[in-house]
């Protein structure tokens, strides 16, 4: 190839024809010798008529200058031009070459520049007829010479590894490199190791040896730290500059499940220096779903860390069978819970379908009896994929029939009725204390304070499993804390409450240290090599070169020696592995690296991969000649006078005046669907009363939540909306303070979906009144068709322990003093939450400090709705008995329906204190 400057030729010999454009141009330019001129008479008879065919009577200068353009392109195509031809590889003769790739994560960030750089090596290579060999130091196999343009059809396969050539692996380079002499291109990532040299020098051993490296930065990400509350990040750059500015990047899911970036941390290189500090505050539900860390705008495993477990504290759900909602935290089941928790554990509230999906470390369930099928079927299996279930007893668990006569799935042991109490019908005599813990127990080692004492529990069924089961037990035997294993995770119960009711245990340090032991509230540390000897860790999800994060898929499982200490390669790729009851992430950049910028002998010609790409010019050059030949004849046919112009017609379009308006549709302003139903109940204070089926009584129970929320807007300051009608399966039951279900003996019974949102709204402070509406032939509990429904459809509910109202239940006084409460009957049997078993009447006050929360169902059959119902105009719409004293039984129906409205929306507020003198006064005391 000829080169002149820029442009190259491959067959120069042809522009040799340049030079038979001058006589080209004189044959061209040369004229016929001029006629001789003859006068004749009839040459008037001419003058004025006009010859359509004109002849020149000489070539004009323009059009010979178009033909000879035309001629010189085509002979400047065929001569092979080329734009940016390679220099160098020109001028090294034609011994074979080698093309050298550190291939390392670190080559991964210009990876694309290398593989256009030598596409153009290559290119040259084929013109000069250079066998080539390609050899990958990361991932070194056999080099053989082939043909360039062969490599060339190859080169989308080379792809570089996300680790870097060690000692073995340089070796094996070594003992694969081709017979015989070669020159070398080598494509460097820019890392010193101390093996560049013995590679180095049995490269310049066969020939010369040029080195290609870019000047573009390499960073480096270490391991994510979490520290005083935030996640630390350090970030390393090759070379040593001026200031910069870097973004780092946290990306993972959103709450929809979307890949998205979820927040970013500007780094700053200081003038000089290679290493940048920062750290990020994040919440911790956002920070559970950080699945990576990266340098913004690059392309390198290097750049990208991966966070584990270490990173991340433990997520625990708490829930509890009642909800505080007067403000007592020293009452409430999850008070010690959250302080204990709070400090070293993530903790996520909500229901349990609600937590579930967020796949927490730790579930609590506080005195929480039964559970829906649904929310069982979905807790069963989120702990056996490996969850821990942390149980807590109490007066529900103790009243109710869960893991009694078979052991529940979701219960460690078989539990007794009832319990033991200091005091109770299996007395004590005294407060028992705990004997110390065995050696196979998690808590073993740690000292029991003198003070904690149990004062009741829920008893453990003798059985040949419990001794097994049994991880803390009182000093007379009695199981404390007992625990199972179910698939990879398990369930605990502490057979006590959460709260200081049954035991001081709550109140004292061990309880903390208890659930650490656990593994409840601690942040696991990085482990040692020598801790996870024996263990076996499966990759999850693995990192490519380009810090692409892809599937396992089949590779094979690794020891945890392995995982901690040996060097990253195709056994040890680095990315998430999954162990028995933890993951942990090995990066590419391990902590307290350093990156040192590879040094080069001065003998060593380094470039960089910047490099003009080769652009042939022949066919540019020929279409142009084929271009300018047309326009010749063209401009022969129009100075012949053969050409006919071409006459554009303008066309004005009567779009102007006819066009139709676009019709803007009118988006809807109006919410559909579930929006307009949330909508619609929210806006004002909304009684609902649960779908039946049956139509009529649907049709009186919407008539009587209709009349009650007439009183209450008549009568207090509570001015509900119109009631409306619950479809159990389809609505949100949130919305509604107060749910009144009329029980037919027909109706449908719900589905395990249905009973999930139930006791989701009865758990988080929602009420149900049940009304059978058969009081004038039954009592509650008697074997009516009503009641025989009621006991099937609140059997998979998580009711607490019932009782008839008492006199002085806050229900008697929370707007009207009431004894009663009738409705269409009269009866005395509404049955509410039952006291605690140790409620006592403070001497001198004339009720007892009761029902701390509001009762989540009432029960009773008499037929509330009726009494209650009105017509559109507000007349009653049902008899009620007969004269005055008819229309006095609807008065205290409708004074009962206020009271119990009050009650949803005030709790215990007229059971304060501050109100007895007035309630006395009322009383007459």
């Amino acid at each position: 190839m000829t080169l002149f400057g820029i442009l190259g030729f491959t067959t120069p010999w042809l522009l040799l024809g340049l030079l038979a454009l001058p006589i080209l141009w004189v044959i061209l330019r040369a004229v016929p010798p001029a006629p001789v001129r003859r006068m004749f008479p009839g040459v008037v008879l001419l003058m004025g008529l006009k010859d359509d065919e004109q002849v020149s009577d000489r070539t004009p200068w323009w059009l010979l200058l178009l033909r000879m353009l035309a001629v010189a392109a085509i002979i400047i195509g065929l001569s092979g031009p080329i734009l940016n031809p390679d220099e160098e590889t020109a001028a090294d003769g034609d011994a074979p070459l080698l093309v050298l790739f550190d291939g390392s994560w670190a080559s991964a960030q210009n990876w694309r520049a290398k593989i256009l750089a030598l596409d153009g090596l290559l290119a040259e290579a084929g013109r000069n007829d250079r066998p080539v060999a390609t050899l990958n130091l990361a991932s070194p196999e056999a080099a053989t010479f082939q043909g360039a343009q062969t490599l060339r059809n190859r080169l989308s396969g080379l792809a570089p590894q996300p680790w870097e050539p060690d000692t073995a692996r340089v070796e094996t380079a070594l003992a694969s490199l081709p017979e015989g002499d070669f020159d070398t291109f080598w494509f460097s990532d820019g890392l010193a190791r101390d093996s560049r040299s013995d590679v180095l020098n049995a490269l310049e051993a066969r020939g010369r040896v040029t080195v290609f490296e870019s000047p573009a930065p390499v960073y480096a990400l270490e391991p994510a730290r979490f520290e005083d509350g935030e996640v630390a990040l350090t970030l390393h750059r090759l070379r040593a500059g001026a200031e910069a500015e870097v973004g780092i990047v946290a990306e993972g899911q959103d709450p929809s499940g979307n890949p998205a970036v979820l927040a970013r941390l500007p780094m700053t290189f200081e003038d000089g220096a290679t290493t940048a500090e920062g750290a990020l505050s994040l919440p911790a539900e956002l920070r559970a779903r950080v699945e990576r860390f990266e340098v913004e705008a690059s392309s390198s495993a290097g750049a990208v860390t991966l966070p584990d477990d270490s990173l991340r504290r433990r997520e625990v759900a708490l829930i509890a069978g009642s909800e505080n909602r007067e403000g007592l935290e020293l009452l409430s089941p999850l008070h010690y819970l959250n302080r204990a928790l709070e400090p070293t554990a993530d903790l996520i509230d909500g229901g349990l379908l609600d937590v579930l999906p967020a796949n927490p470390d730790v579930i609590v369930l506080a005195d929480v009896a039964t559970v829906s099928e649904a929310e069982k079927e979905a807790l069963l299996e989120w702990v056996e994929g490996g969850g821990m279930l942390l149980r807590f007893a109490g007066p529900r668990l103790a009243a109710s029939e869960v893991s009694r006569a078979t052991e529940d799935a979701l219960m460690p042991v078989r539990l007794r009725a009832g319990g033991r109490t200091v005091g109770g019908a299996m007395s004590w005599g005294e407060p028992k204390t705990l004997a110390p813990f065995d050696a196979e127990s998690p808590f073993f080692g740690l000292e029991l304070p003198e003070d904690v004492t149990v004062t009741a529990q829920v008893m453990a069924q003798p059985d040949p499993t419990l001794a097994s089961r049994v991880i803390a037990q009182l000093t007379d035997g009695t199981p404390l804390v007992t625990r199972k294993r179910e698939g990879q995770g398990q369930v605990v119960l502490f057979h006590v409450t959460a709260n200081a009711e049954w035991s001081t245990l709550p109140l004292s340090g061990l309880f903390v240290q208890m659930l650490e032991r656990l593994a409840v509230s601690s942040m696991p540390a990085e482990p040692e090599a020598s801790e996870l000897e024996g263990t076996t860790w499966q990759p999850v999800r693995v990192l490519d070169a380009f810090g692409g994060l892809g599937e396992a898929g089949n590779l094979p499982g690794v020891s945890g020696e392995t995982l901690i200490e040996d060097p990253l390669g195709p056994d040890l790729r680095p990315g998430l592995y999954q162990g028995d009851e933890r993951s942990l992430s090995r990066n590419v950049t391990p902590r307290d690296a350093e990156l040192t910028p590879a040094a080069w002998p001065d003998r060593i010609t380094v470039e960089g991969l910047d490099r003009a790409e080769e652009t042939p010019l022949a066919g540019y050059l020929l279409a142009l000649a084929t271009l300018l030949l047309v326009a010749d004849i063209l401009a022969s046919l129009a100075l012949s006078g053969r050409l006919m112009a071409a006459r554009a017609a303008a066309v004005v379009l009567a779009a102007m005046t006819l066009a139709v308006p676009q019709a803007r549709a009118q988006e809807s302003s109006e919410p559909q669907g579930e929006t307009a139903f949330a909508i619609d109940v929210t806006a004002e204070l909304t009684l609902g009363h649960i779908l039946t089926g049956d139509e009529e009584i649907d049709r009186v129970a919407q008539a009587g939540l209709r009349g009650l929320s007439d009183t209450l807007f008549y009568r207090t300051s509570v001015e509900p909306g119109d009631p409306v009608g619950v479809n159990l399966e389809e609505d949100e039951l949130a919305f509604f303070p107060m749910l009144y279900w009329p029980v037919t003996p027909d109706q449908a019974t719900p589905s395990p979906a249905a009973y999930a949102k139930l006791n989701e709204y009865l758990r988080s402070g929602g009420m149900i009144l049940f009304d059978t509406r058969d009081a004038d032939i039954a009592s509650f509990g008697a074997s009516s068709p009503n009641g025989r429904k009621l006991q099937e459809l609140a059997q998979p509910l998580d009711v607490p322990p019932l009782e008839p109202v008492p006199e002085d239940h806050v229900l008697t006084r929370t707007f009207y003093l009431l004894q009663d409460f009738p409705g269409r009957y009269a009866s005395r049997d509404v049955w509410v939450e039952a006291a605690p078993p140790d409620a006592e009447q403070i001497e001198g006050m004339p009720f007892r400090n009761l029902n701390d929360n509001v009762t989540p169902v009432v029960i009773g059959g008499n037929d509330w709705a009726s009494a209650w119902a009105v017509d559109q105009s507000g007349q009653p719409l049902r008899p009620i008995g007969s004269g005055f004293s008819g229309e006095r039984q609807r008065e205290i129906a409708y004074r009962f329906g206020v009271n119990l409205v009050m009650h949803v929306l005030t709790g215990n507020y007229k059971s304060d204190q501050v109100h007895v003198p007035a309630l006395l006064d009322r009383l007459g005391q």
